[in-house]
């Protein structure tokens, strides 16, 4: 027995990842800075709604989706506006004319490929860069998804989609550490700030980065500094944290995504050690 056509699909959500890779089975998409929209179809009905369900009224983009020669469709894609006018962007189908979510990405994409899409209505094509998440960070995007071509839609959050978000760089002084847990070693995370006039400003943690040697070459290196007292003059947000604190004096470079509402880093990781600056000079980047 056919399946009848559903009145919601639960849309597929992507990982946040700090991997940056390219490799053969995945592709590249542009992440669009917009509100996820899935589009139901149903002859001249068309029913255009939000990740959480609700619906959105968007007539010329409901017009553009009913004129589809398909009696039956699901999209997915981003609602974005340009000069105050909509635009879907569509990089998914789920329903054609039957359910194809359990069919691979690249299958799908082939039924994408076959929709006569015009303005409002856009395709979000593959990337073809080598580097697609330099291309993103250069030319102001938010980010790039990357995708396995021969997984499934799955109606829920997977690392079959992965989001790789811009990242911001700045250098900024340890001030202390947290001991290990589990198998690590060496040590658990680095607590970094930096300076503003005469404080020393607590920025966050940062716990991704390391290899194992740099694990152990730094907590030796940071038993050598470490001091009673935290060196953090400002510190919102570090109460509760059991550190171990060192003199302020070794400059590392972070990624991250982005400063929080209390203005701690999102998403950090380690880049670079050793960095050759006084710690003195590392100040928080405006821009």
């Amino acid at each position: 027995m056919d399946e009848s056509f559903p009145d919601w699909l639960v849309p597929m959500a992507a990982t946040l990842t700090q991997q940056r890779f390219t490799a053969e089975g995945w592709l590249f998409e542009r992440k669009l800075d917009g509100i996820r929209l899935l589009a139901f179809k149903r002859g001249n009905d068309v029913r255009l709604l939000s990740r959480n369900a609700l619906p959105q009224q968007h007539p010329a983009l409901a017009a553009a989706i009913a004129a589809l020669p398909r009696a039956e469709l699901i999209l997915d894609g981003e609602l974005t506006w340009s000069r105050a006018a909509p635009g879907y962007h569509v990089f998914d189908v789920l329903w054609h004319d039957g359910r194809v979510t359990d069919r691979a990405l690249d299958d799908r994409r082939a039924l994408l490929q076959g929709l006569p899409l015009e303005p409002p209505l856009h395709r979000v094509e593959s990337l073809a860069d080598e580097h697609p998440w330099e291309r993103a960070c250069r030319e102001g995007w938010e980010g790039v998804i990357a995708k396995r071509r021969d997984a499934p839609y799955e109606h829920r959050r997977s690392r079959h989609w992965l989001k790789m978000k811009c990242e911001l760089q700045q250098d900024f002084v340890i001030g202390g550490f947290t001991d290990p847990q589990g198998s690590r070693v060496g040590l658990g995370a680095l607590l970094v700030g930096y300076f503003e006039a005469s404080d020393f400003v607590f920025a966050g943690k940062v716990g991704t980065g390391f290899d194992t040697a740099m694990l152990r070459e730094l907590r030796t290196r940071l038993d050598a500094t470490e001091i009673a007292a935290s060196p953090f003059t400002r510190a919102f947000g570090l109460a509760r944290v059991r550190a171990h604190w060192v003199r302020p004096e070794q400059v590392v470079r972070l990624a991250f995504i982005e400063w929080t509402a209390h203005d701690k880093l999102r998403h950090s990781r380690l880049l670079e050690i050793d960095v050759n600056r006084s710690p003195r000079d590392v100040t928080r980047a405006t821009s």
